[in-house]
């Protein structure tokens, strides 16, 4: 964990809450390519049925939290530093486009991810045995890393056609460090801010 990271909210009165998820921030330059895409699909004649996320909001989540007390961030933030002390820095690649659920209505689009070197796989497992360990719930579902583009308003067929038929380039960048993200819902939408980020280690 950076020195001038440390955790805010750590010392607030144990009635705060906060909406957390540990993730993996996406450099610039692939937020915008993924962007792009998505502004084809906005312009088209039925992009308005979906809600697209922002550019600076585009990330992998490794784990979603939910509501926490505020004093459990440090042991959030003990975790995450156990976690990522271990795992070498490693690559993804762009993988195709995908929707959730796989079956029945669809409600997200997603663009996803491929582990090439297995580490991603490695560094999510870990994280889930941490928070384990810190009393934070298990996570129900099966990790499918992804990057989530919209959520759909309402149902439009054409749309979800046009997103699994769009290409995406087939890019790849460097995972250095996994970041402790504050979700704040508002009307406009939800607003992230990172509270603190972790280096990766070392392989052993």
């Amino acid at each position: 964990m950076r020195a001038t990271d440390r955790p805010k909210g750590s010392r607030a009165n144990h009635t705060e809450r906060a909406r957390l998820f540990c993730a993996i921030e996406l450099p610039a330059e692939l937020r915008a390519l993924i962007a792009a895409r998505s502004e084809k699909l906005r312009s088209s004649a039925y992009g308005t049925a979906a809600r697209w996320e922002a550019s600076e909001k585009l990330h992998l989540t490794l784990k979603f939290l939910g509501e926490i007390e505020t004093t459990r961030l440090s042991a959030l933030a003990l975790a995450v530093q156990r976690a990522t002390e271990r795992i070498a820095s490693f690559e993804l690649q762009l993988g195709g486009p995908g929707v959730f659920p796989p079956r029945g209505p669809a409600r997200v689009l997603w663009i996803g991810l491929n582990d090439p070197t297995g580490r991603l796989a490695a560094l999510q497992q870990k994280l889930e045995a941490e928070c384990r360990k810190q009393g934070f719930p298990p996570e129900t579902k099966s990790f499918h890393p992804h990057v989530t583009i919209a959520r759909l308003r309402t149902q439009a067929p054409p749309l979800l056609a046009l997103h699994l038929e769009t290409a995406i380039e087939s890019r790849r960048f460097t995972v250095r460090e996994v970041v402790i993200m504050r979700s704040e819902l508002r009307p406009e939408g939800s607003r992230y801010t990172s509270l603190a980020s972790f280096d990766l280690g070392h392989e052993v």
